[in-house]
């Protein structure tokens, strides 16, 4: 089994929050992966704090989900699913969007033309008007677009919209479900998941071990379940402040873990080739593999990623290919439950 191509049972994706299951969010389960021994440890999110120590530093995603799917209807009458990726970078105006049409149950992607005008709920109308550049090798998924509503997009899908869900999730959840506990900046189209299982509780423990935590922000787009292209450019803020706290952590000899791969997207951005951070915002395409190595982490708390995902290249950046095959085939052959309402884990 390669870690970047094995075959996900179908009764390890999970379908529905832990709260569902009968579990509170910080009891799904946490594999903890150690890269200095290579041992394999099975345990709780909420044991967490037992995996670090005084003066390390968790750097979380502060961004919010949208509500970002919409109910829509073609021109010929068909009904059809718009997801709302981002907001089309570098383009001032606030009605350009990177979207992506789907089925009207969001099963799959399909096709549209530049020109094609498509109805809203509530009364709003999108145009497409070509295929984005970042989509043009797999098939223009991503479509650059044009809405009109009487109202800035991000009100309008507070209105209209709900959460972005695909065919392992049967049943819709409200976008409560989709937040982590410290969301506080609305902007991403599908929730940063591997901050999903923390609660004000485990943060607290934490803290009062000597763990420090440090925020950024970086807000997701629509994930390619059926392609798994590489992620395409995404706003980001790093702050001052957490830049002055990376580094003074690997100054004292503690370890930065980046809960998601957000995070890491959104510090290896700003790193320098020594590994010291800067502050910085705007829009990010880097893209984290094996041959680019990392700088600014040492550590990374993330959900299981599905066969043959671009993030699990970062991952092996992080873990190495043996280790991370390794710990796949355990999760695997442990039950560990996929996907954004599924289990976690550690490397380090």
């Amino acid at each position: 089994m390669s870690a970047l191509a094995f075959e996900l049972p179908a009764a390890l994706e999970a379908r529905e929050p832990p709260e569902a299951r009968g579990l509170a969010r910080d009891e799904v389960r946490l594999m903890v992966t150690r890269r200095g021994d290579g041992a394999i440890t099975h345990a709780r999110f909420h044991e967490l704090p037992r995996f670090l120590d005084a003066g390390d530093l968790l750097v979380i995603n502060t961004s919010a989900t949208l509500p970002a799917a919409v109910a829509a209807r073609r021109g010929d009458g068909s009904a059809a699913r718009v997801h709302f990726a981002t907001q089309a970078p570098h383009l001032p105006e606030e009605g350009w969007w990177v979207v992506e049409l789907r089925s009207a149950d969001g099963a799959h992607p399909v096709a549209a033309s530049a020109g094609e005008r498509i109805v809203l709920a509530g009364g709003a109308e999108l145009e497409i008007v070509a295929p984005y550049a970042y989509g043009v090798a797999s098939g223009a998924r991503l479509l650059l677009a044009r809405v009109q509503a009487e109202e800035p997009v991000p009100a309008y899908l507070a209105r209209h919209g709900e959460p972005i869900r695909y065919g392992y999730v049967t049943d819709p959840w409200p976008l409560d479900a989709y937040q982590t506990a410290y969301a506080t900046v609305p902007g991403s189209a599908e929730m940063p998941s591997a901050g999903r299982p923390f609660t004000p509780e485990l943060i607290t423990a934490l803290v009062a071990r000597g763990v420090l935590v440090a925020p950024l922000t970086l807000h997701t787009g629509v994930s390619s379940p059926e392609r798994h292209e590489s992620p395409y450019p995404e706003r980001y803020e790093v702050p001052a402040a957490t830049a002055r706290v990376v580094n003074a952590t690997k100054a004292w000899g503690g370890r930065v873990i980046a809960v998601g791969t957000t995070v890491v997207r959104a510090l290896e951005t700003v790193a320098e080739p020594g590994g010291q951070v800067r502050a910085g915002s705007g829009w990010t395409g880097v893209v984290v593999t094996p041959e680019r190595g990392l700088s600014a982490v040492d550590g990374l708390l993330t959900g299981w990623h599905e066969p043959e995902a671009s993030h699990l290249q970062m991952l092996e950046a992080v873990a190495g290919a043996e280790l991370l095959e390794r710990s796949y085939a355990a999760a695997l052959a442990h039950g560990y439950l996929w996907h954004e309402f599924g289990d976690s884990q550690l490397i380090v």
